[in-house]
């Protein structure tokens, strides 16, 4: 049964209320950092410097990404997106909206690779910037970018691209690359049939995962299409009685709740706000509300105006013995991190056999790695637990930062690749005030 329409503006106003301070609408912009594996670091532009980086983090103007081992992406709201390979540092000068609606995105790489590929939204700007070069794109692209010491590289995969610079302006066609001589006057090369780099496949893989489960209808549930894929592919939705079109992760049981891992983020002169853990959790945190429904348990109602950097829980029909995520009290660590929810078990020696718990809904399983997971989440619900082979083993990686996959058991990680932290299991029926770590 669904809540009386009187109900709602008071829950609303009592959430304002609550609610982290935001920035105002207009002219702000928030993209999502959509995936961190291994060692990722982020300078929130606070004056605090680099500080160890978890999924989901909304990225702001002025931001900056560092990857040691590790690889990142960051997710624009049409979908285009920008990953790093291992030992790339770029920032982000600019994320601005024209009066119009057109979107004005900027990445400046200082050093590494960085695939960027960029859908090309009408009307919207993607500026990239190296050493003294620029790019401008309005169209399509997908370009290969790489910066070191002495040289640069465009490589363009798809779509022409010009590239201005000191020597002059060079146009990029798919398939040729150009090759900037750092040494002399940025002087360039352009040759065909550029030769692949290790990470292009990773790029490649990201790509299909993307095209195959994006939604072209995500405009009848959310204003933007970022984590429209990951909804796709986590999870399904549905239509139930009395409350209309909702959501709900696999592997989500009764004893499931959507905030029993993640992370409280305090940036300042905002206070903290949440960070979800889940691989799929960006929209449903900004957008819309969660509900607790009989027979159903937790499912996510889409709804109401985007919430940008104010991701304070949101929920309604809460059962009686629910107990949210706590706001910290300030001040206090910049990153609070909670864990109260199973996620996957490296089964035995192999990295690609794995077991995926219920009430893991999702935390530490890669993307696309695992085909046909309802049937899994069928089974998992009913036996508490499933064996499975993923494609692209994930044991190694700490996808969510909040601990890595375990031989031994749930979220028993190691504090690797620059983590710090490891968060063990806790029982999962209890959700908010449990387990946490902190990092300043």
């Amino acid at each position: 049964m669904s809540l009386p329409k009187s109900a709602f503006p008071l829950l609303l106003i009592a959430t304002v209320l609550a609610a982290v301070p935001c920035f105002a609408d207009s002219q702000v912009r928030i993209v999502r950092l959509s995936d961190v594996q291994g060692d990722v670091s982020i300078d929130r532009a606070t004056g605090q410097g680099y500080e160890r980086a978890i999924m989901n983090l909304p990225i702001t103007q002025g931001v900056k990404v560092k990857t040691g081992n590790g690889r990142a992406e960051l997710e624009f709201e049409d979908g285009s997106s920008v990953r790093l390979v291992p030992g790339t540092v770029i920032e982000v000068p600019q994320l601005s909206l024209r009066d119009s609606g057109a979107k004005l995105s900027g990445v400046r790489i200082q050093e590494g690779t960085a695939y960027f590929n960029f859908l090309g939204s009408k009307n919207d700007e993607f500026d990239i910037s190296f050493v003294r070069e620029k790019i401008t794109l309005t169209q399509a692209a997908h370009i290969r970018v790489r910066v070191d010491d002495t040289m640069a590289e465009v490589g363009a995969f798809k779509g022409n691209v010009e590239v201005e610079g000191p020597s002059g302006n060079v146009e990029v066609s798919k398939n040729h690359k150009a090759v900037f001589d750092l040494t002399d006057q940025d002087k360039y090369k352009v040759a065909r049939d550029f030769e692949e780099e290790p990470f292009d496949a990773w790029d490649k893989q990201q790509d299909q995962y993307r095209d195959r489960y994006a939604s072209n209808s995500y405009s009848s549930y959310s204003p933007y299409a970022y984590g429209t894929s990951d909804l796709n592919y986590y999870g399904t939705f549905s239509n139930v009685p009395g409350y209309g079109t909702m959501w709900q992760p696999y592997f989500a049981g009764a004893g499931w709740d959507p905030f029993m891992s993640g992370a409280w983020a305090f940036t300042s002169g905002l206070g903290y706000g949440w960070v979800s853990g889940y691989p799929w959790g960006w929209t449903p945190y900004h957008y819309g509300s969660w509900m607790y429904v009989p027979m159903y348990g937790w499912m996510w109602q889409p709804g109401g105006a985007w919430m940008g950097l104010n991701a304070t829980p949101v929920f309604f029909n809460a059962p009686a013995t629910y107990v949210p995520p706590r706001l910290p009290s300030f001040p206090g660590p910049r990153i609070v991190n909670i864990s109260n929810g199973p996620r996957i078990v490296q089964v035995g020696n192999s990295p690609t056999k794995v077991q995926i718990p219920n009430n893991s809904a999702g935390l530490g399983l890669a993307r696309g790695s695992v085909p046909n997971l309802s049937a899994l989440s069928h089974t998992a619900v009913e036996k508490g637990f499933v064996d499975t082979r993923v494609h692209t083993p994930t044991i190694g990686w700490d996808h969510a930062s909040y601990g890595s996959p375990s031989r031994t058991g749930y979220g028993v990680g190691s504090a690797s690749a620059g983590h710090v932290g490891a968060v063990g299991h806790v029982s999962s029926g209890h959700s908010g005030g449990g387990s946490s770590h902190a990092s300043k």
